[in-house]
């Protein structure tokens, strides 16, 4: 991994030695993997999200593999913000002080939720460089759309949010819309945006001839994704100025490289980590190699440098 390229990026204000991320609910709250390699040499980690109160998640089975991925309906299961940062707040504050900042996801079934989580994270979370809101949680008092599933409703939960804290907010966006929806978030103050999240699928046994999952329908994610991911990326980065992190099947430099060059500033590994713990490094040094490759003396010259 050693090269003559610079390999920081700024990801709306969360300063990183590097482009390489985790996506939230696949890398636990990273101390989980550091039996396996140092943490502290990515760029950063995306905390699983955490609301203002414990949530209980939905019931099991809740994950099953896929041909070229899995598909979950965990349902954001987390201890609430205050046991979080009372269980992780000295493993992170480390974290931090190692040079991979840490990016906390706030999660909400209202505004009014995902406000007071980002208030508690505020008040005491010292550690994070950044919040992640995630904004295809469901609208449990709207019917259970996802909180970001039109611009007028991402718009709101990100001008309910925006005057909480004056450090970064990135938002995780739901797979569709996305051009339309990043201009309304950006337009609102969001300082960058992390696309996408997984992709509504089923999976029926047909022996029993029910879902193989406790609810009919789950997220799907890892590579079979990908594709359809890198696209989503692009048309955000054509439509707003805000840099973006690129997130779905990862799985080697190669696929991170495709990210930057769409016009992600930052990629995350999430899947991945739950197939191969120690992706996120193996990752990263391919991205440098690759960058190395390519002649240029800094990754940010590689950001959005696809040619029709």
């Amino acid at each position: 991994m050693v090269s003559d390229v610079s390999m920081a990026v700024d990801l709306g204000g969360i300063k990183m030695k590097n482009p390489i991320n985790t996506a939230s609910g696949t890398f636990g709250n990273g101390w989980q993997f550091e039996g396996f390699y140092d943490v502290g040499q990515l760029g950063a980690i995306t905390t699983k999200g955490c609301a203002a109160e414990p949530w209980d998640g939905n019931p099991a089975p809740r994950m099953c593999e896929l041909p070229s991925g899995i598909m979950n309906s965990v349902g954001l299961q987390n201890p609430g913000v205050r046991e979080f940062v009372r269980s992780y707040g000295d493993y992170l504050q480390g974290l931090e002080e190692r040079g991979c900042r840490v990016i906390c996801q706030v999660a909400g079934h209202s505004i009014e939720e995902y406000v007071r989580a980002l208030e508690l994270f505020e008040e005491l979370a010292p550690f994070a460089s950044g919040f992640e809101i995630n904004i295809s949680c469901p609208n449990v008092s709207r019917g259970g759309a996802a909180m970001g599933a039109t611009p007028e409703a991402a718009a709101e939960v990100m001008a309910a949010v925006r005057p909480r804290t004056k450090r970064p907010i990135v938002v995780k966006m739901a797979p569709h819309d996305v051009a339309e929806i990043a201009r309304a978030l950006e337009a609102e103050g969001a300082d960058a945006l992390s696309l996408i999240n997984t992709i509504p699928g089923m999976a029926i046994d047909v022996r029993t001839r029910r879902s193989k999952l406790s609810r009919p329908t789950a997220g799907v994610s890892g590579p079979a994704i990908h594709a359809i991911a890198v696209r989503m990326v692009w048309e955000a980065h054509k439509a707003v100025s805000i840099p973006l992190c690129g997130i779905g099947g990862v799985t080697s430099g190669e696929d991170a490289a495709e990210f930057i060059l769409a016009g992600a500033t930052a990629v995350s590994v999430g899947t991945q980590n739950l197939v191969d713990p120690t992706a996120a490094p193996r990752i990263l040094g391919e991205l440098t190699d690759w960058a190395a490759s390519q002649g240029v003396s800094d990754i940010n010259e590689l950001i959005g440098a696809f040619e029709c």
